[in-house]
């Protein structure tokens, strides 16, 4: 069967590999859909440390039963359709021994640490599959990258009384303007892609401002009325936009990392001190956030259809990467479409 490999820096090829059998407790997925994610962006342009060439990327997966091993329960069907969560859990480190198994010290994510969905078929433990024939097939896929925002909002505790400025548009910030306005929150986005603006009003976002243009601080101030946003989500993995976080973070309020700086980076503390913030990071995501996605996904389908950027057949997917990087600020979403749908 093929896979599509990122061989080299900026260079993506198909290749054929042995096709999996499932083992006992694994099922058989049909791969129908797979989005691509920044992080495979990253390892496409060379940018990501956890990763070593050459890699099938592909985390963000939604597909379809046809078979399963021995000791799998009989509510996984052939013919079911799934979204995949991409994690391994290793049941032993602190992380998981809290509960906490998102964050599992030993963790793989699928495309990452090995490889992924970006093939035709693949064999996944079943507790890493979740049934769902409600959505539509391609919106599947959709799941995890929205979860991972979610579960952001869930480490920041929104509430429906709460303002929630996210740092960064993207995908991943996308995620978290859906969760916070899942809970009722009000939400302001700062994102310098006017190509992205609309499409981010049109998810709920109350005002989207470009930090280029205007003056952040004064723009939320104004909006909030000197309160300032309750909780700031980082949603841009940059150095700058963690240090505007605690800038912009009010007196007692809550800041929440998903994203990552690739390099150190400087604070002065003492407003940690001084305004008594609770600073928490995110890590992927719980399965009760990708069920809270599910079900928002289940009522707001329409929202769903903004994110898809870019679908690309299966054949053409050796595309989809030189395309992200030619149009980066008006993409959230590239899907491979793998044809198996008619």
């Amino acid at each position: 069967m093929k896979s599509l490999v990122i061989d080299k820096i900026g260079h993506t090829t198909f290749r054929d590999i042995p096709a999996p059998t499932p083992g006992t407790g694994e099922v058989l997925v049909d791969v129908r859909h797979v989005g691509l994610c920044g992080s495979d962006l990253s390892t496409f342009n060379g940018a990501n440390p956890l990763v070593d060439l050459p890699r099938t990327p592909g985390h963000e997966i939604g597909g379809v039963i046809l078979e399963t091993g021995a000791d799998v329960a009989e509510d996984f069907a052939p013919g079911s359709r799934v979204v995949v969560i991409p994690y391994t859990t290793c049941g032993e480190c602190p992380a998981c021994l809290r509960g906490r198994a998102n964050a599992c010290q030993f963790n793989q994510t699928l495309g990452v640490q090995r490889d992924g969905g970006l093939c035709d078929r693949i064999a996944l433990p079943a507790d890493r599959l979740i049934l769902n024939d409600t959505l539509p097939v391609h919106h599947l896929a959709l799941v995890e990258p929205l979860s991972v925002g979610f579960h952001a909002v869930s480490r920041g505790q929104v509430s429906t009384d709460d303002t929630v400025l996210v740092l960064g548009g993207g995908m991943i910030g996308v995620g978290a303007i859906l969760g916070a306005k899942a809970r009722g929150a009000r939400v302001i986005v700062s994102e310098i892609s006017a190509r992205k603006s609309e499409t981010l009003r049109k998810l709920g976002a109350e005002a989207v401002i470009d930090p280029t243009k205007t003056d952040l601080a004064q723009a939320v101030d104004e909006i909030t009325e000197g309160r300032g946003a309750d909780v700031v989500i980082e949603a841009a993995g940059v150095a700058q936009t963690f240090r505007l976080a605690v800038d912009l973070a009010p007196f007692t309020g809550r800041i929440v990392y998903i994203g990552y700086a690739k390099g150190e980076v400087a604070y002065e503390t003492k407003f940690f001190n001084l305004k008594e913030l609770d600073i928490r990071g995110s890590r992927n995501a719980t399965r009760t956030d990708f069920d809270a996605v599910i079900a928002y996904l289940e009522q707001n389908g329409h929202l769903a259809n903004l994110l898809i950027s870019k679908v690309f057949k299966w054949e053409d997917a050796t595309q989809a990467f030189d395309h992200w990087v030619a149009h980066r600020d008006e993409t959230f979403k590239i899907l491979i479409d793998f044809g198996k749908d008619a």
